[in-house]
């Protein structure tokens, strides 16, 4: 099994100064590449800025010999994000990776968030994904080549309680990646997204007594393949949880033909509606949508009959 290596690429890794983050761009420089290691150092409520966490990854990155530099621009802003981007174009000249794990927690039941909570987290996770994503995506397809992993999570897959903020973005985050998948595929950029499971400190709070080994090591491998040139992915989700590593993605029943329907045979019916036996799954790339339609209608030509 020969090494997966990434000298020569560029990697810009967001809220890479802890946790998960900096344990992407520790694999990442341990394997050659230059990181951008961006992180504000603020709280996990996402307040105050602290250039600490950023250095002492790049300090850790540069004893082991690799190449880094710290950038403490936020991605809650496009100003920001245009300014993380050129912190690669500054030092490294390009940008051939870019990993969006930066992330804030505002927790609140859905009929007490207030609006201020909400976009404060929608900010750093889903906006923040276009503000780095916005200005480095023309550069990739410009140059023939991008690796883009974005960050879901299964709060916002299969919802949470009390994190309406960040189960909306992390859902969100399905859409822009799957857009950012169709655009690329034709100038060699793919996108992917990984819905991980660690403890970091994004778990204060919770009763983790129970659970197996779960740490950011055990997710960074996953990373580290969606963003090397051999990914053969793109517009996919990954798992990583406590070393279980998994592609998430949607199906839909065959569902049911009518030429026309009543609310009452819509009840009657609705067993046979979500009938699961033989699921419909489409591919984003590189004709998911137009599939789901051209199934839809071969149904209805069916039904129809000659």
């Amino acid at each position: 099994m020969s090494e997966l290596r990434f000298d020569n690429r560029v990697a810009v890794i967001t809220g890479a100064g802890r946790g998960l983050g900096r344990a992407y761009a520790l694999l990442l420089a341990s394997k050659g590449a230059k990181v951008v290691v961006n992180d504000p150092g603020v709280s996990l409520q996402g307040e105050g800025v602290d250039i600490g966490p950023a250095q002492e990854v790049v300090n850790e990155i540069r004893a082991a010999g690799g190449e880094a530099v710290a950038c403490t621009d936020t991605v809650a802003t496009p100003d920001g994000g245009q300014a993380i981007v050129q912190t690669a174009l500054d030092h490294y000249r390009r940008i051939d990776i870019l990993i969006h794990n930066a992330g804030n927690v505002r927790r609140a039941p859905l009929k007490d968030m207030s609006y201020e909570d909400f976009d404060a987290v929608l900010d750093v996770h889903l906006r923040g994904a276009f503000h780095v994503l916005r200005p480095a995506f023309p550069l990739m397809c410009k140059a023939g080549y991008g690796r883009i992993v974005l960050t879901s999570s299964v709060s916002g897959i299969y919802g949470n309680a009390q994190v309406v903020n960040y189960a909306t973005s992390k859902t969100g985050m399905i859409g822009l990646c799957n857009v950012a998948a169709l655009e690329g595929a034709a100038e060699g950029v793919k996108c992917n997204i990984i819905a991980p499971g660690a403890v970091t400190r994004m778990a204060e709070g919770l009763d983790i007594s129970a659970y197996p080994p779960m740490g950011p090591e055990l997710v960074a491998p996953m990373v580290a393949w969606l963003a090397h040139e051999r990914c053969s992915v793109t517009g996919e989700i990954m798992a990583a949880i406590a070393g279980r590593l998994a592609k998430m993605y949607i199906a839909e029943t065959p569902g049911v033909y009518q030429p026309s329907w009543s609310v009452e045979q819509v009840d009657e019916r609705m067993g046979a509606i979500r009938e699961t036996g033989t699921p419909w799954v489409f591919a984003v790339v590189p004709t998911g949508q137009s599939d789901h339609i051209r199934r839809s209608f071969e149904m209805a030509r069916k039904g129809a009959g000659p």
